[in-house]
């Protein structure tokens, strides 16, 4: 309206600015038209401000004069009276978004029908884009239950119910101002209904949101982050950045009276309260901010006369903004500059205040490539007004900065760049443009600016990627920054998205084609049968090489009717295609990287093809959409290496990136298909993608490794054999009970039921629950044999090393170690592994992610151990064979010595080998000869039949219970004759059942 017209004054600050920097600025506006005290206040509300606040009357009165006000005006008087009577709360203050702030609620949470929880929050006015209130996750489902907020600026936040992963509607509440807002939400399962309140009153509410679902018992709540693990992997950028004060939890929903009620008393309802705050219930990370401050609910609303909880931001000292209740009201009066009180239903003009977030751009680096541009395109002041945008101002200026090096790239080529100057180019060009403003609802200049920009961009990327151009500028900074190729490909990808937010709102496209790079984005709507999305660079015309026809990427239609069944109805596809980029650094080995356990890092690969990428993103939330995709990539350069090499699947994983020949992982991806100089794959996530070649994994032939094969199945069925005879031998024969005979058969079932699981494994490879239980036996039994033989070395150790005769019993400390010990580490390895434990084609522990070392590093400490025993035992044994010698074969010659010596020693290595394991250090020098694998596993797998021979043929004790039962067959054989005898002499006929019977008995 035209009485609205106001005036403006910028409060601006002043001093030496980096090149691009943020600052919250307060500004005041003057508005004329008359109004009473309560419709001034709401007027302000409604423009995202507020009623103008002073306690300082020198500064109220240079900004009336600034704003040439020369009536009455509404303002707030505010006097710093400090709260004696008013409890203190403990408020968390969440200083700028990181992936480790968290607040960690300690409370064991039971299953829950219903649920209402209800807290207080403010919003940094800089934190822009997704923010988590908090999550709260059980082991078997991340996203059980979850506040988000979706901050955009100049708008009022957006706030979303999460429930077992399914998200709810963004609903707008309060204003994005800085203040104290009190925030309920409830939701029940029987209809799937949820209410969000706030401030004490119901602003939406909605059913049907995953109904029939209790929320899981036994999760993690956490303030301030999102989880993508059960409690871990958290996400800078859906962190949330304010104050958070006052949350509790209720098991039950609770009524719009009831949380009004709270809101008027500034007290929870204890009904169904299984949660209240308190510090001691509370696992605070370190870095969060802990203030004991006054209950923002009971200091007084500056901006009313109600004590409901939306109190000005507070300071060291909580102050209170007095407004007299009565019906006279505080204002200014410029003419005797000083306040007067009047009734609070006259009508007179106002100020409003508000906080807006400024982002200044003012120079350049002075390097000499740098110094060549045209400086009166680089440093004009920035205009510092509201008509003139900070996000425009950047825009043009970053328009002209591409320009200038685009040309001077092209005039003068590079022999002046350095990493220092692509790092600012790749810095500036790549700064999260959504941050600086509303993309989606700039003008028709500002996207065409973009577009300029990206056009300007790309063509520089595309002239710096250059094979021969490359080695030029690659390499570090003079602050130990790493500049590589993937340093340029980082801010495409920020420019893209930009581009992609500020185009939906019109529904155009862009396609750009240089000689290097080809880019596609693309708007487009979805519904219930949507069309699979095709992005073939070839298309495009930009690749002369033939090599590249083949490459596509493909975005399933079953995918996308799936984001379009959560709530996603309009998206940008955004396509990058990298012709060039295996020539640039990466057509040598990469140098061994330090071992990641998570994620998943690609070790010793050749880059074999060009870099493909896709993004699917949500313009209206700014938003990136996890997809599953396919692609294809030739990789045609694979034969200049050796033959026998293996695709791998990979993606660039910008968190891994330390330098620039590092930072591939396969987490996620699959071969799909490979051969005839094209790899296809599949990825459950979308980011720059490519196809690598192992040169390390194939080291043997397809003949040598089905003979290995073989001989594992031959000598592990034989092995298994052997086994269950010798158990049988020392269960049938009634050996006489010992620590040792109890730790042999222990020994001897472990190693059965590994072979056992051992021979069937194959028919699990295909299914991935069962493949997953399969390595997790075979690591349960492998493992409990190896502690077994750990036993046999700790007896053994005692009996011969320690001299231990003593009769004591220790097999309670036996039992523990052979399988308390396996059981253990199993699950210390399932609960690490984080849903990587077994390997992708065949049942047993991965390698790729370092699962491995949950077994590899127990045996080699039990070798290591055993090796030591057997090392002992060998010196005494020695020893002893040494002195026997002497004492008996006192004329015996050296030589003779000498051999009885080694025979006891071979003797005793042969004895011990096959219960201490030892054979297994063999496994280690596997990677360096075929002979060493084969000699691998003839010894492990033939351990059964060396166990036979050894503890059953040869075994004393064995021997010698056989030998008394032949004795007392003997003497049976010997009295039934003699009955036999006695008999015939009588009668006849007695001779056949004796003789019969004879038989029996002794056979």
């Amino acid at each position: 309206m035209p009485w609205f017209s106001s005036l403006v004054l910028l409060v601006c600050f002043q001093g030496c600015i980096s090149a691009l920097t943020q600052e919250i600025r307060t500004y005041y506006e003057y508005v004329p038209s008359p109004m009473q005290l309560n419709e001034a206040q709401e007027h302000c509300k409604k423009r995202s401000g507020a009623l103008a606040t002073f306690s300082n009357q020198e500064e109220l009165t240079s900004i009336i004069n600034s704003l040439n006000i020369s009536q009455p005006v509404w303002v707030v008087r505010k006097d710093t009276t400090h709260l004696t009577s008013a409890p203190q709360s403990l408020i968390l203050e969440f200083t700028g978004r990181s992936d480790t702030k968290k607040a960690c609620l300690k409370h064991k949470f039971h299953s829950m029908g219903s649920v209402t929880v209800c807290t207080r929050l403010r919003f940094a006015l800089d934190s822009l884009g997704i923010s988590t209130i908090f999550s709260y996750s059980i082991p078997s489902f991340i996203n059980e239950f979850q506040l988000r907020a979706n901050l955009t600026y100049g708008k009022p936040v957006q706030l979303a119910l999460m429930v077992h992963g399914t998200h709810g509607p963004y609903k707008e509440t309060f204003n994005h101002d800085g203040l104290w807002h009190s925030v309920c939400i409830s939701w029940k399962h029987n209809d799937g209904g949820w209410a969000l309140f706030t401030d004490g009153s119901k602003v939406s509410w909605g059913k049907g949101l995953r109904r029939s679902q209790s929320i899981g018992p036994d999760g993690l709540f956490i303030i301030g982050q999102e989880q993508d693990t059960f409690g871990g992997s958290f996400s800078k950028d859906q962190s949330f950045s304010g104050s958070i004060t006052e949350l509790h939890i209720w098991d039950r929903v609770l009524n719009s009276s009831e949380i009004n009620t709270m809101e008027k008393e500034c007290s929870p309802i204890a009904s169904g309260l299984v949660f209240k705050w308190n510090e001691t219930a509370l696992e605070i990370e370190s870095s969060i901010t802990k203030l004991w401050k006054h209950n923002p609910c009971q200091v007084p609303d500056l901006l009313s006369h109600s004590f409901r909880g939306k109190s000005i931001s507070q300071n060291a000292t909580v102050t209170v903004t007095v407004i007299h209740i009565s019906e006279s009201c505080d204002f200014f009066n410029p003419v005797i500059k000083n306040w007067e009180q009047d009734k609070c239903d006259s009508v007179r003009g106002a100020v409003c205040q508000f906080k807006k977030v400024f982002e200044v751009v003012l120079d350049v680096p002075t390097t000499p490539f740098f110094s060549r541009m045209n400086k009166d395109l680089l440093t004009k002041p920035v205009k510092e007004d509201l008509t003139s945008t900070t996000y425009a101002v950047f825009l043009t200026w970053l328009q002209q900065l591409t320009q200038s090096v685009l040309y001077l790239l092209e005039s003068e080529g590079l022999d002046l760049l350095t990493p220092s100057d692509v790092l600012y180019l790749s810095q500036k060009t790549g700064i999260d443009l959504t941050a600086m403003g509303n993309t989606k609802s700039v003008g028709s200049d500002a996207a065409d600016i973009m577009v300029s920009i990206v056009t300007n961009y790309m063509r520089v990327a595309s002239f710096l990627l250059e094979p021969h151009m490359v080695t030029q500028w690659i390499g570090w900074t003079e602050d130990g920054v790493s500049v590589g190729p993937f340093t340029i490909i980082k801010s495409i990808d920020y420019l893209t998205e930009a581009l992609a937010d500020i185009l939906s709102a019109k529904r155009r496209n862009f396609t750009l084609s240089t000689k290097n790079i080809d880019v596609y984005i693309t708007w487009q709507k979805l519904s219930e049968k949507s069309c699979s999305q095709v992005f073939k660079p070839s298309v495009l015309g930009s690749q002369t090489s033939s090599s590249n026809d083949w490459d596509e990427l493909l975005i399933p239609d079953t995918e996308l009717e799936r984001i379009h069944t959560m709530g996603y109805d309009e998206v940008m596809f955004i396509h990058t295609h990298y012709s060039h980029l295996s020539k640039i650094v990466f057509g040598k080995p990469a140098s061994p990287l330090s071992h990641q356990e998570k994620p998943e890092r690609i070790h010793q690969a050749h880059l074999a093809s060009a870099v493909i990428s896709a993004t699917i993103r949500d313009p209206s939330k700014a938003q990136i959409i996890p997809v599953a995709v396919q692609y294809t990539l030739s990789s045609s350069n694979v034969v200049e290496y050796s033959p026998q090499v293996s695709p791998v699947c990979a993606f660039w994983n910008f968190s891994l990136m330390q330098n620039h020949s590092s930072g591939w992982s396969s987490d996620g991806c699959r071969v799909t298909f490979s051969g005839s100089g094209t790899t296809s794959c599949q990825c459950n996530h979308t980011t720059n993608f490519a196809v690598l070649m192992n040169y390390q994994e194939a080291k043997w032939s397809t003949e040598e490794e089905l003979i290995l094969t073989k001989l594992t199945f031959i000598g592990a069925g034989a092995s298994l054999c052997a086994l269950v005879v010798t158990l049988m031998l020392f269960t049938v024969l009634g050996i006489p009970k010992s620590d040792r005979m109890s730790i042999h058969k222990n020994l001897f079932i472990a190693l059965i039921c590994a072979q056992v699981i051992l021979l069937c494994s194959s028919s699990a490879i295909h299914n991935k629950v069962a493949c997953t239980l399969v390595a997790a036996l075979l690591h349960l039994f492998f493992m409990a044999a190896f502690s077994w033989m750990l036993v046999e070395g700790l007896l053994l150790w005692s009996k011969v090393v320690a001299v231990n005769l003593s009769e004591e019993r220790h097999m309670k400390y036996y039992y523990l170690i052979g399988w308390g010990l396996p059981v253990l580490i199993v699950t210390i390895t399932l609960a690490s592994a984080s849903g990587k434990y077994s390997a992708d084609s065949y049942c047993w522990l991965s390698v790729q992610n370092g699962v491995i070392w949950g077994f590899a590093g127990p045996v080699i400490f039990i070798i290591m151990v055993n090796i030591l025993v057997l090392t002992r035992v060998l010196i005494i044994t020695i020893s002893t064979a040494k002195r026997r010698s002497i004492m008996l074969a006192i004329d015996a010659s050296p030589v003779e010595q000498a051999y009885e010596q080694i025979r006891a020693a071979v003797k005793a290595v042969l004895v011990l080998l096959p219960i201490l394991g030892v054979t297994w250090l063999c496994g280690v020098l596997v990677p360096f000869s075929i002979a060493m694998a084969y000699i691998f596993i003839l010894l492990n797998s033939l351990q059964g039949l060396f166990i036979f021979l050894i503890y059953g043929v040869y075994n004393t004790e064995v021997r010698s219970t056989v030998n008394r039962i032949k004795e007392r067959r003997k003497a049976l054989n010997f009295s039934l004759l003699g009955i036999w005898r006695d008999a015939t002499l009588d009668n006849p006929l007695v001779y056949h059942e004796a003789d019969k019977g004879t038989y029996i008995n002794i056979h």
